[in-house]
């Protein structure tokens, strides 16, 4: 295991070849990608613990999203059961790397709420903001600290899971690694941030507002299926990213994909 060190160009071709592995199966990957999020979204519906387990499950439900993309890259022919594929390897590291995140970003808030008096955290809690405190320079502020106490912590969680899930590495070393890879990969990680903002919100955004012009009725309906394209290409993209500087494990590692099954006669 080894964080390969890429050029800046390589960035801006994650996009792409996610954009081409989706197209090779868009219908397992797009369940995949929104099979996910459905699945933390219900999950964080349950008071109390609903968002503890939702955050401790989310790497296990990543390397499964992961295990979609790997399957199609190879030419595998997989299921839907797939998405829970990452249950199945290393689970402890996995849920560990889900504590590890939470904590993290809980200490974030609470450094971020020195500087604002809580009003993100409360944002965060499905509060609403009032249209002052909308334009206040605070606010400003606070969401730009958060942006930079959140970088290292979403280095650190970027290849974690896929780390743990393939490789089998313990939660503090994935995380470590991944953070390495990201730092070691600043340019082309800077293209692709550069590159997900402008297919994931600014493209979108420029074909609903023409069609807007058009008719608000095509603006409508251009607006229902762009998400269902643009969401499995940006998680198609983190497989594209993680084969790139980290590569793939060895044929062992496909009993993830492939567990054995008793052929046996029991006797």
């Amino acid at each position: 295991m080894q964080a390969n060190q890429l050029p800046m160009q390589r960035g801006w071709a994650w996009l792409r070849e996610g954009l081409q592995l989706w197209l090779r199966n868009p219908a397992l990957l797009t369940f995949t990608a929104f099979g996910y999020l459905l699945a933390l979204l219900v999950v964080s519906i349950f008071p109390f613990i609903g968002q503890l387990i939702a955050s401790l499950i989310m790497p296990a439900l990543s390397v499964g999203v992961l295990n979609a993309c790997r399957a199609v890259d190879a030419g595998r022919k997989t299921g839907p059961d797939v998405l829970f594929s990452g249950f199945r390897t290393n689970l402890q590291a996995l849920i560990s790397i889900g504590g590890l995140y939470l904590i993290g970003t809980l200490l974030v808030l609470m450094l971020v709420s020195l500087v604002d008096d809580g009003t993100l955290m409360e944002l965060m809690r499905g509060g609403e903001l009032d249209e002052q405190a909308a334009g206040s320079a605070s606010l400003s502020f606070a969401l730009l600290v958060a942006l930079v106490l959140s970088t290292p912590l979403m280095m650190a969680y970027w290849f974690a899971p896929m780390l743990a899930g393939w490789w089998k590495v313990s939660a503090p070393k994935a995380m470590f690694f991944s953070f390495y890879a990201c730092l070691r990969n600043w340019r082309p990680f800077l293209a692709y941030a550069i590159g997900l903002m402008l297919f994931g919100a600014v493209v979108p955004g420029i074909i609903v507002g023409v069609l807007g012009l058009v008719s608000p009725t095509l603006a409508t309906l251009a607006s229902v299926p762009l998400p269902l394209v643009v969401v499995p290409v940006v998680f198609a993209s983190f497989y594209i990213n993680a084969r790139d500087v980290f590569g793939l494990p060895d044929a062992a590692a496909n009993a993830i994909l492939h567990p054995p099954t008793d052929t046996g006669n029991g006797g």
